[in-house]
């Protein structure tokens, strides 16, 4: 490898979960390999990806999937996501040689998508070696949510081919099952760990010794939580997202804590409450950090987070209804009461980064 080795990495934008996974194997493959040029290619905004991406990287703008279509961060909009997915292939080939004329102009010397598969699609075409690395893929997660679409078949199929046409599809620890893959191989999980800062939180929001803390956070996907209809719970404290402008005595807005990370402010809470995610999932694991999450039972790759998590990490789901209604103190109090399992080591970044390396080397 040298310093004209050239690393693009085409990342997904539902939601922060993608970037989670691929920054810490880029910060470890950088770490290794400093002198490797890196292109990020990605509708996120630069600085949320220079908030979780350590050193230089050039960027390149334009989304090469969309995902899904939400509601928000907990419901998805079926009916649009299968008319977006139609319109998407409609486009095919005028999508594939904006796609191909990107990475042309950039000539890498290996492709890393997460998960776009339109990026693996013009590489292929580009005889660009390319590496997959996600805990779900789209065809997969479109079947789960439209198994009766009478055009289904046609609509994979592009995307199975270009999953299929890496040199490997990585599945971090957990994944969703991907039978249709040929080229699937298992990898541990993949997590970023921030630094334990709770004294200092608690002097800078005023919190009593003793006081249990609770972060909210959705991930990148928008929503709000009808938090003005839950009840306050005795030495509950809720850090709440700076956007949704609470105001009760029990709910702090994290603004206060501006110049610390989300890795920092899941590391130094006692509970964490979410979705069901990758990221939040395992950095929480990691970090020893116990998890309140909301069902997601409609998104295909839930099952496999939520049992790995349960397994692993110390965890209590939630309904929809002890959501709206704040119906809380029984599932928090079940969930601070099991014993700590130790914190899950994210072997992931390093076994992904081997693979970078390997195939960078080629």
């Amino acid at each position: 490898m040298t310093e004209m080795s050239h690393l693009y990495v085409a990342l997904s934008g539902h939601g922060f979960g993608h970037l989670a996974q691929v920054a810490p194997v880029l910060n470890e493959f950088r770490r290794r390999h400093p002198e490797v040029r890196l292109t990020l290619q990605s509708a996120l905004p630069t600085t949320v990806l220079r908030s979780r991406i350590a050193g230089e990287f050039e960027r390149v703008e334009g989304a090469a999937d969309f995902g899904m279509v939400m509601v928000d961060a907990l419901a998805t909009n079926v009916t649009a996501s299968l008319a977006a997915y139609r319109a998407f292939h409609a486009e095919w080939n005028q999508r594939l040689a904006w796609q191909e004329q990107a990475l042309r102009a950039a000539a890498p010397d290996l492709l890393l998508a997460d998960v776009p598969y339109l990026s693996l699609a013009a590489a292929a075409r580009l005889n660009i070696p390319a590496l997959a690395l996600c805990s779900l893929n789209w065809a997969d997660i479109l079947a789960g949510y439209c198994p009766d679409a009478p055009d289904l078949a046609a609509l994979r199929a592009p995307m199975l081919a270009a999953y299929n046409s890496a040199h490997a599809f990585l599945q971090p620890a957990p994944s969703m099952p991907m039978p249709e893959l040929r080229n699937a191989y298992a990898i541990g999980p993949i997590a970023e760990c921030g630094q334990p800062r709770r004294a200092e939180i608690d002097r800078r929001l005023g919190l009593n010794a003793g006081d249990t803390l609770v972060l909210i956070g959705l991930g990148g996907v928008g929503a709000r939580l009808p938090l003005e209809a839950w009840p306050e719970l005795t030495g509950v404290r809720w850090l709440t997202p700076p956007s949704w402008s609470v105001e009760r005595p029990d709910m702090m807005s994290w603004a206060a804590l501006d110049d610390f990370s989300m890795l920092d402010l899941i590391r130094s809470c006692d509970a964490l409450f979410t979705k069901p995610g990758y990221g939040s999932f395992v950095e929480a694991a990691c970090s020893s950090v116990r998890v309140l999450f909301i069902e997601r039972d409609d998104w295909p790759e839930e099952p496999w987070l939520g049992r790995w998590l349960l397994e692993h990490g110390n965890a209590v789901k939630i309904d929809r209804r002890q959501l709206a209604t704040g119906a809380l103190a029984e599932p928090l109090r079940n969930l601070l009461n099991q014993p700590a399992k130790p914190a899950v080591t994210p072997t992931g970044n390093v076994d992904a980064a081997l693979w970078l390396e390997r195939l960078m080397a080629r």
